[in-house]
């Protein structure tokens, strides 16, 4: 069974630096293009990253785009999220997701999330 497991979130301060990861199994990890998507409190779902499957093209919200690099590991079946310069509407929790088998924009499989939360 697909199984996606997020972690690296927690505490920071602004301004600081965290490191999400994403360890994938159930599925062959290297063909597959994966996102980084968030939710914030009280908010709705937020698509952060993309990355492709050999991870030679990325992309980014404009809400991060300098700040966080998306990464993977294919041999380690992991997925990365480098977040620096972190901001208070940082807060949220980051979810990892892969693309559809057949529509590749509707993601079918998401892990349950690992909390990000910003101080001032």
């Amino acid at each position: 069974q697909v199984q996606l497991v997020e972690s690296g979130g927690g505490l920071v301060q602004s301004g600081g630096s965290l490191r999400l990861s994403c360890a994938a199994s159930g599925f062959t990890f290297s063909r597959y293009s994966m996102s980084w998507v968030r939710q914030a409190p009280g908010k709705g779902l937020e698509w952060v990253s993309n990355i492709n499957s050999g991870g030679g093209r990325t992309y980014y919200a404009d809400s991060v785009k300098g700040r966080f690099t998306i990464s993977r590991d294919n041999a380690k079946n992991t997925l990365y999220l480098q977040m620096n310069s972190l901001k208070p509407e940082d807060t949220a929790v980051y979810y990892c997701a892969k693309e559809g088998e057949v529509i590749a924009t509707i993601l079918d499989y998401w892990g349950k999330g690992t909390l990000v939360t910003v101080s001032s």
